[in-house]
């Protein structure tokens, strides 16, 4: 499982090279902010509509197989991107370069099948720990670019990519299912059964959890470094720098997330998550604003606008609460449908990926319309909001369903502690006249 951690640190290093070269390439070639917002997203698209391929496929062919071929293509991807010259050829080499978020799904149904379900959430939450190869990105990215150029940075990615598709093959094993499949002659599941829980609007609901936990953190991890830039005024290097601190902690602290999450139940971490981000995106949502006050000898101004150490701070701590989040979106999936992890994750990877795509978009565009640089936190406070409303109601609802008697007494428990519940409601029944 280390192993397959670490690898995955080397595919989401690819997937983030452009929130650094791009803003190079945006100054080659004069891009908008629109069109910068779209470079940056194209990666994330391949990589999350692959998703669900690659889930199902890793349930038939075995992960070890797939990882190790997906490498390869990214590989190949990567180095042709040093000879691209036009916006268009950069969209096409970016779809390629995308085939590197896809491997997540892939890790997570290889991973998942070596433990327990009383230990996949910590488990899970090492490998995806894997994520902080953004923060890699992030930091050196920068400055790889400026001593080499981003053509030959380019090259780098894709040689350390090729070494690494080597070594993985060479190192790991099958997981045990597929090595009991193949032992005993039994065929894969199909596609179709594999796509079957997908009907369930439970699945998409863990979708939009993920399109912010996971979706959110790739579009800022992208996003970011032009905020800073042109927010603050400041040079590529440092905010590729303050970009990593964003993302180092939503992603190391993944295994954090594992472990609550083993421990407190996957919900209460949600409501975690939910809560907390809110808190944070409302403060860095707030504009720059000016004030004038009547005050008893005349007109009293000032202005609120949030510094950027303060910036910093809060997108580490919303970096953090994102990564307990991640953990425990995934840690409901092998609980809930044990045995179609690929494709439910597929899906839920897919979607969450998507936001990763449409966000940088939305936030370019927002920006263009409105000239506030906060905007991409506004659209993510609303996303949150609808998140956590749609999830306690749903909670709510389940638990009238199977304690029909706790109806009234709304908020007496959370939503974890469904054994307590029961114990009450019999009790309550116990205590009445007849019984």
């Amino acid at each position: 499982m280390r192993r397959v951690a670490t690898y995955s640190w080397g595919f989401v290093r690819v997937w983030t090279i452009f929130s650094i070269i791009g803003v190079q390439i945006k100054q080659d070639l004069g891009l908008n902010e629109t069109q910068f917002g779209i470079l940056v997203a194209t990666p994330v698209l391949t990589g999350s509509v692959s998703r669900i391929f690659l889930g199902i496929w890793t349930e038939q062919l075995g992960g070890r197989r797939v990882f190790s071929l997906l490498m390869l293509v990214t590989a190949a991807c990567v180095f042709l991107l040093s000879y691209v010259e036009s916006y268009a050829m950069f969209l096409v080499a970016a779809l390629g370069v995308g085939l590197a978020g896809g491997s997540f799904i892939v890790g997570i149904a290889y991973t998942s099948y070596w433990f327990e379900k009383e230990a996949q959430g910590t488990a899970l939450g090492i490998f995806g720990a894997g994520n902080a190869g953004a923060a890699v990105t992030n930091f050196a990215a920068p400055f790889l670019l400026l001593a080499v150029g981003w053509e030959r940075t380019a090259v780098v990615y894709a040689a350390v990519l090729a070494v690494m598709a080597v070594v993985f093959w060479l190192f790991t094993q099958e997981d045990p299912l597929t090595r009991t499949r193949r032992g005993e002659g039994g065929k894969a599941t199909s596609a179709r059964a594999q796509l079957e829980p997908l009907k369930h609007i439970q699945v998409w609901r863990f979708s939009l959890y993920y399109f912010f936990v996971f979706g959110a953190f790739v579009a800022l991890a992208s996003y970011l470094p032009r905020y800073y830039v042109g927010a603050y005024d400041i040079s590529i290097a440092l905010a590729g720098t303050l970009t990593a601190l964003y993302s180092l902690p939503a992603s190391v602290f993944r295994a954090l997330g594992g472990w609550l999450s083993d421990r407190y139940g996957a919900r209460a971490i949600m409501y975690l998550t939910f809560i907390a981000s809110l808190i944070c995106l409302f403060l860095l949502a707030y504009p720059e604003t000016r004030y004038v006050v009547q005050g008893k000898e005349g007109e009293i101004a000032f202005s609120l606008a949030m510094p950027l150490w303060g910036v910093v701070m809060l997108t580490m701590l919303l970096g953090f609460f994102m990564s307990l989040g991640k953990a425990a979106v995934y840690k409901h999936i092998p609980v809930y449908y044990p045995h179609n992890v690929g494709s439910v994750g597929g899906l839920v990877g897919m979607i969450g990926g998507l936001g990763g795509f449409f966000l940088p978009i939305l936030f370019g565009a927002v920006l263009d319309l409105t000239g506030i640089w906060t905007s991409s936190y506004m659209v993510l406070f609303l996303l949150v909001a609808v998140s956590l409303v749609w999830m306690h109601g749903a909670i709510r609802r389940m638990e009238r369903q199977r304690v029909p008697e706790l109806g009234e007494e709304r908020y007496r428990y959370l939503p974890e502690l469904q054994e307590p519940a029961q114990a009450y409601a019999k009790q309550q029944q116990s205590s009445q006249p007849g019984n």
